[in-house]
């Protein structure tokens, strides 16, 4: 009787390895394929960068930084932005001896409202940071 072949295989010896190189071909071909179709930025956004601080420049030996319920940020006592308020903390602790921060957020002020003031302090060079008036949030916790 004879034996039946394999139809996979036509020597039972043979290394079952596969040659990937075909594979790889033609997965670079398709990469330069998809690069080259890929269209290139053509449009642009105009941005206008904020220029010199168009607010308070009064910077004390202790400045006082509020945030009140309505996320309103006052330097002294006047509105600032985020911004304005990042270029008055370096004002501030550029000094030979820096200036001491004074910031007391309302008990109910929002908490990512304090949390970006606070971050605004520490990324500009903040270091000497104190927080009068910690006792009104005695009765909240």
């Amino acid at each position: 009787m004879r034996r039946r072949r394999s139809i996979f295989r036509s020597d039972p010896n043979a290394s079952p390895v596969i040659n990937t190189t075909p594979l790889i071909d033609v997965m670079l071909v398709m990469l330069v394929m998809f690069i080259i179709t890929i269209p290139s930025p053509t449009h642009m956004v105009d941005i206008t960068l904020p220029g010199e601080i168009d607010g308070p420049t009064d910077v004390r030996d202790e400045n006082r930084i509020t945030v009140d319920t309505a996320d309103t940020i006052r330097w002294n006592g006047e509105a600032v932005d985020l911004a304005q308020l990042g270029k008055l903390v370096k004002l501030a602790s550029d000094r030979t001896e820096p200036a001491t921060l004074m910031f007391e957020p309302e008990a109910r002020a929002r908490y990512l409202r304090v949390d970006q003031a606070i971050g605004a302090i520490r990324r500009n060079g903040g270091s000497k940071l104190a927080f009068p008036g910690i006792h009104q949030y005695g009765g909240l916790i």
